[in-house]
C-alpha cells in the first residue's frame, strides 16, 4: 500500500545505515542517551512489555489509520517529534522531513534549536506545522519568536518543560559536542571519513541555529556561541510562564515534556490543549521513568480532559499500537525519522513515514482494530 525501499524494512536497518554514512560525532549525538543510558534503554524495552490480544473471529471490514486531532484529521496517529540540530545528522533534514509530514499528512514539529528557521518551514508545509518552544529568558525575545510562529501560519505551539538543565551526556562531551561546543582533530578525521556527508554539508553550509540567527552577534566563536545560548535560554518554565504565553498565543498549546500527574492536572488548569508524556527520549534523566511507565497514571486519571500524546521509545507501527493500546491519542517519534534521514537522505522522509504506515496497519488488520482510538480494547 504504501512505497518504501524494501532494503530498509525497519528501525534497526535504518540506524545500521546511518551509522555508516554520517560521522561518528554526529550519530552518537542522535543516538544516545543521558548518563549510563538506563532510561534510554527502558523506553523501548518498557514499552516492548505491552501485549495486544487478536480477535480473529470477529467481523471485520477493514482498518483506518486516520485520526482526529485539535480539529485536523491527520492520515495517521503519529508524527514527527523536534529534534535539536537535525542539519548535523544530515544536511536539510529538517526540510526533508517537513515537506514529507506535509505529503502524508502527519504533523512535524519544528524545535526552537535545530537548523532550519520558522519561516523556511512555514514556506514548506504551507504552515500545516507544530512549534516546540525553548523558553527564552526575555520575554521580548519570546514574544517576537512566537510572532514570527504565529505569521508562519504555526497551527500547534509545544512549551518544552522538561530540559531545566542540560542533560549530562558522555558522548557529546567527549566529541566536544557540549556547551561549549569545540571541535578536534579527531571530529575532522571523522568527517573525511563519511564524503557523501560532507559535500553535501558543503552544498548546504554549516549547520546554524536558523531561528536564532537574527538575534545572534555575527561571528561568534564556538565558546562565545556556548555562552551566547546559556544566556539567551532559561530552560525553567514554570505557572507564570505558561500563563503569559497562554494569554498571547491564539491557537492549541501543548506541553511537551510532562511525566507527572501534578505537571498534568497544571496543564489543564491552565488552560493548555494537550499535553506530550515525553522523558526527552532519555536524554535528560536517567534515575527517570520510562515514558510509558509515566503515562499509565496519567490516563487513568486525567484522560478525556486533555488531549494526551507520548513520544519517547517509540521506534516501528508495533510501538505505535502498543503506546495508543495504553491510552495516548497520540505517538511522536524523532529518531526513527531522523535514522531515516541520515540513511536514505531525500528519500528518508517518505521512506520511514511509509514504513511505520505498512506496520502499523499489519497490526491493526492482524488484531482486527477497525479505529485507532479503539487500540484500548485490544491491550492484554
Amino acid at each position: 500500500m504504501y512505497t518504501y525501499n524494501p532494503e530498509y524494512p525497519s528501525f534497526a536497518d535504518l540506524r545500521k545505515k546511518a551509522e555508516k554514512r554520517i560521522p561518528r560525532f554526529a550519530f552518537e549525538y542522535l543516538d544516545g542517551g543521558c548518563n549510563e543510558d538506563v532510561n534510554l534503554i527502558k523506553n523501548t524495552s518498557d514499552l516492548h512489555q505491552i501485549e495486544l490480544k487478536p480477535t480473529y473471529l470477529n467481523k471485520h471490514a477493514g482498518s483506518s489509520m486516520k485520526t482526529e486531532l485539535f480539529g485536523h484529521v491527520y492520515d495517521a496517529p503519529f508524527g514527527i517529534s523536534p529534534v535539536g540540530l537535525q542539519g548535523l545528522m544530515w544536511p536539510n533534514a529538517p526540510e526533508i522531513l517537513a515537506k514529507a509530514a506535509k505529503e502524508h499528512n502527519i504533523p512535524f514539529i519544528l524545535s526552537t534549536v535545530t537548523t532550519s528557521s520558522i519561516e523556511k518551514i512555514g514556506q514548506v508545509t504551507d504552515g500545516k506545522f507544530w512549534f516546540q518552544l525553548y523558553h527564552p529568558a526575555e520575554n521580548s525575545l519570546r514574544d517576537d519568536i512566537l510572532l514570527r510562529a504565529e505569521n508562519a501560519g504555526c497551527e500547534v505551539l509545544c512549551i518544552l518543560c522538561d530540559v531545566p538543565s542540560f542533560g549530562f551526556r558522555p558522548r557529546d562531551i567527549r566529541n566536544g559536542l557540549a556547551m561549549p561546543p569545540k571541535m578536534s582533530i579527531k571530529n575532522f578525521i571523522q568527517i573525511f571519513g563519511k564524503p557523501q556527508w560532507a559535500l553535501n554539508t558543503l552544498f548546504h553550509g554549516q549547520p546554524e541555529f536558523a531561528t536564532m540567527k537574527k538575534y545572534m552577534p555575527k561571528n561568534l566563536n564556538m565558546k562565545a556561541l556556548g555562552a551566547y545560548m546559556n544566556q539567551t535560554f532559561s530552560g525553567r518554565v514554570n505557572e507564570d510562564k505558561i500563563s503569559a504565553i497562554r494569554d498571547k498565543w491564539k491557537g492549541k498549546i501543548v506541553l511537551k515534556g510532562v511525566a507527572s500527574e501534578e505537571d498534568t492536572r497544571l496543564a489543564i488548569k491552565l488552560g493548555l490543549d494537550g499535553i506530550i508524556v515525553s522523558n526527552h527520549g532519555g536524554r535528560q534523566l536517567d534515575a527517570g521513568q520510562s515514558s510509558i511507565k509515566s503515562l499509565e497514571p496519567i490516563v487513568e486519571k486525567y484522560k478525556g480532559q486533555i488531549k494526551i500524546m507520548m513520544d519517547s521509545g517509540i521506534q516501528s507501527g508495533p510501538d505505535i499500537a502498543r503506546t495508543l493500546a495504553s491510552g495516548a491519542e497520540f505517538a511522536l517519534m524523532g529518531r526513527a525519522f531522523m535514522y531515516g534521514v541520515a540513511a536514505l537522505g531525500k528519500q528518508g522522509g517518505n521512506h520511514t513515514i511509509s514504513m511505520l504506515k505498512t506496520q502499523l496497519n499489519q497490526v491493526m488488520e492482524q488484531v482486527c482494530c477497525q479505529k485507532t482510538e479503539d487500540f484500548y480494547k485490544f491491550k492484554v
